[in-house]
């Protein structure tokens, strides 16, 4: 490899629905980087937490299950795929149940303890793009690129119905945008690593942008700052 060719750490930071997981996904391909999926780790956690009938008020309960349970994300043709204790969870985790849940998971200083660590493994040798709600602020705040990504209500409701159709789940779109202000209210008011937008980031609104287009764009600063595509 060219001397000159750095290995950046990528933060993508956002509310839910505006494009952070599959523009991740792709930026990490064109790049040859890993993608750290965080959401997809609480959302593990949360599934387990359902599946055990955790209450998810219990906070020394779901930070106990978030340290003794197994995650693995595995690169994959069309994503990542999630692995929970070795159980393949990566369509279940995107259920409407888990997203309704994920809240008090996701706010529990316990469970972020646990999950902490094993990102930050996961980012030291550099050469991942990273996407969650504190990446840039909590996570990897030495980051040498963070991006912060936006979208209106409408236009991220509609994402969600349209990944929820595809799965042949039907919910009404206001439905969808009721959640997502709560899901939104949730994360800039949590106590703990709330949804924040790093001082030094990029700030992308994806309302009018497809998927390649914001692609392209985070990837053009990527080549901007030493990294090369594969």
């Amino acid at each position: 490899m060219n001397a000159t060719v750095k290995r950046l750490v990528i933060t993508i930071d956002g509310p839910a629905g505006s494009g952070k997981s599959t523009t991740a996904r792709h930026v990490a391909r064109r790049l040859g980087y890993l993608h750290l999926d965080s959401g997809a780790l609480y959302r593990a956690v949360t599934l387990a937490a359902l599946e055990r009938e955790i209450d998810l008020q219990d906070e020394r309960a779901l930070a106990h299950i978030a340290q003794g349970v197994h995650i693995a994300l595995e690169p994959a043709e069309n994503g990542l795929i999630v692995r929970l204790d070795g159980k393949e969870v990566t369509q279940t985790i995107r259920m409407p149940d888990v997203s309704r849940a994920i809240g008090p998971v996701a706010a529990n200083p316990g469970v972020r303890a646990a999950l902490l660590k094993q990102q930050r493994t996961m980012g030291e040798k550099g050469g991942i793009v990273a996407e969650g709600r504190d990446m840039g602020t909590v996570v990897f705040p030495l980051a040498d690129l963070k991006i912060f990504l936006v979208a209106s209500i409408e236009a991220r409701a509609r994402r969600r119905m349209q990944e929820l159709t595809r799965k042949g789940i039907h919910l009404d779109a206001e439905v969808l945008a009721q959640e997502i202000r709560k899901r939104d209210a949730d994360d800039s008011q949590r106590n703990v690593s709330p949804l924040r937008k790093p001082d030094d980031c990029v700030e992308i609104d994806t309302t009018e942008l497809t998927i390649p287009q914001q692609v392209a764009l985070i990837v053009r600063k990527a080549i901007a700052q030493g990294a090369r595509e594969v």
